[in-house]
């Protein structure tokens, strides 16, 4: 809820802000471990997670967090969002927090599910009734309503999809019920029924201990920065790009406080006894439904706050009713892959690398590494070769890959030091508008540069007009349409 406050007031962004799930996972099983059979205190990885939040802000605050968004390549960039959103579909076909048509399988690892409880076997997977599971359908059905709720243009479709199956799966005489005669689903039921309830924080909340002489925390906080930091830049990237918020410098509106935010927000987690806070993909919801300012991030902090008192009312919203939102709004983020530079190896292969890595490791950060390194490998080595042979052997790309973002003539600055220089030089200074002005003719000048290349000539291996290299340069009509 502050988390979400913040990110609305000072960054004007449409983010919900709640711990990430796959740093929660890291944070609880490996560093914490079960009931605490870990290597780290519970009260010394939440000190790890405050001294991250410090770290981030640092590194925010002297633009370390928005050059790492704007060196990242323009593929790359696009591809995080369609990433996002394919891992988006994939949680929302699962059953642990979707509609359940992908199950477990022991040897393809997921294959067709949508088989009622009792076919399941203890680890999930389907033993028989495939495509029977009533919930399932109720999940396929509440995917069509919204459907076409957005087809009509209705403003809320998302959220009437989710209400209306979420209501119709409360009656306890239903084969669609959330809440079976079970001993498990009276227990559900019976915290259903208490409607408003409040949880006591003495037990978690402020439970710091600085005890960081083990090494074992050590490794957490590195791994906690690494895989947050490329999380945070993809997921925030992504939102704004697909909010239409993103300028040509690879940079987004408002960065400086969006990330000084999120660096606070990961220090008020910690103190809440919570692991790294970040923005939410699923704040592409409300990004879908017209979301486009910080008034968005101030109605999710609203529903947190609700949330509070009536958490017996929000929990018991099924999975079967908001996989569903996350499938639709997977297929809207996938859309933008239109725009990647497919005419170009050296762009196309890392970008399809992050898109595919991010939904079959369910991380983020893991898909961004895997682009990123792909980019450099492929690129790199097309940058040496062309240097080590002074030009004469290059691949026919000078048309085809996307200029990058990191070379723009003028330098990036964070909002306080664009401050000073402003004061400096006696001009005036608002502090609001903090987006990234770049030059109107960088673009012309990479045009400019890539038409005096086109003139250079192309090499091809193996001919036989020169004896000594075993190359043959010849002249290339770069007129026609790749």
């Amino acid at each position: 809820m502050i988390s979400s406050i913040l990110i609305g007031t000072f960054a004007n962004l449409p983010l919900g802000m709640a711990p990430g799930m796959g740093l929660n996972a890291y944070f609880t099983y490996t560093i914490v471990g079960y009931h605490g059979s870990g290597k780290v205190p519970y009260e010394t990885a939440l000190a790890a997670v405050f001294i991250e939040g410090v770290i981030f802000f640092v590194l925010s605050l002297f633009g370390v967090r928005q050059w790492l968004a704007r060196i990242i390549p323009m593929s790359i960039k696009v591809a995080m969002g369609c990433g996002i959103g394919l891992y988006l579909c994939f949680i929302g076909l699962q059953s642990s927090a979707g509609i359940g048509l992908v199950r477990l399988d022991y040897s393809t690892l997921v294959t067709l599910g949508g088989c009622p409880t009792a076919d399941l076997d203890a680890n999930g997977s389907c033993l028989s009734g495939h495509m029977t599971s009533p919930t399932m359908y109720m999940g396929l059905l509440g995917l069509m309503l919204m459907a076409l709720l957005i087809m009509f243009r209705v403003r809320g479709a998302i959220l009437i999809g989710i209400i209306a199956i979420a209501i119709t799966s409360w009656p306890r005489n239903s084969p669609i019920t959330y809440f079976p005669y079970t001993e498990e689903g009276d227990q559900m039921f019976n915290y259903f029924k208490k409607v408003v309830t409040v949880h006591n924080l003495k037990n978690v909340m402020g439970r710091f201990n600085f005890d960081l002489t083990s090494k074992d925390i050590w490794i957490a906080l590195i791994t906690f920065l690494y895989v947050d930091i490329l999380d945070t830049t993809g997921t925030m990237y992504s939102m704004a790009r697909y909010g239409g918020f993103t300028d040509k410098a690879g940079d987004f509106e408002h960065s400086t406080w969006a990330f000084l935010a999120d660096a606070c927000c990961v220090s008020i987690g910690s103190c809440f006894g919570t692991s790294s806070c970040t923005a939410f993909v699923e704040s592409g919801a409300g990004i879908a439904e017209g979301g486009r300012t910080g008034l968005t991030a101030l109605c999710v902090a609203f529903g947190f706050f609700i949330s509070i008192f009536f958490s017996p009312i929000f929990a018991s919203f099924p999975p079967w009713s908001t996989g569903p939102a996350l499938i639709l709004v997977g297929s809207m983020m996938t859309s933008s892959v239109r725009n990647i530079n497919w005419d170009y190896p050296g762009d196309a292969i890392p970008a399809f690398i992050t898109m595919a890595v991010m939904p079959f490791t369910y991380s983020i950060a893991y898909g961004v590494i895997g682009g990123i390194f792909a980019y450099i490998i492929l690129n790199g080595t097309v940058y040496l070769i062309d240097k080590g042979s002074r030009g004469r052997i290059h691949p026919d790309y000078s048309q085809r890959e996307n200029w990058w973002t990191a070379v723009l003539s003028r330098s990036f600055m964070p909002i306080w030091m664009q401050f000073i220089v402003a004061k400096v030089r006696g001009r005036e200074f608002d502090w609001r508008a903090d987006e990234y002005e770049f030059e109107d003719d960088d673009v012309s000048k990479h045009h400019q540069a890539t038409e005096e290349n086109d003139e250079s000539p192309t090499v091809i291996l193996g001919a036989e007009n020169d004896s000594t290299l075993g190359i043959e340069t010849i002249s290339i009509d770069r007129s026609e349409k790749h």
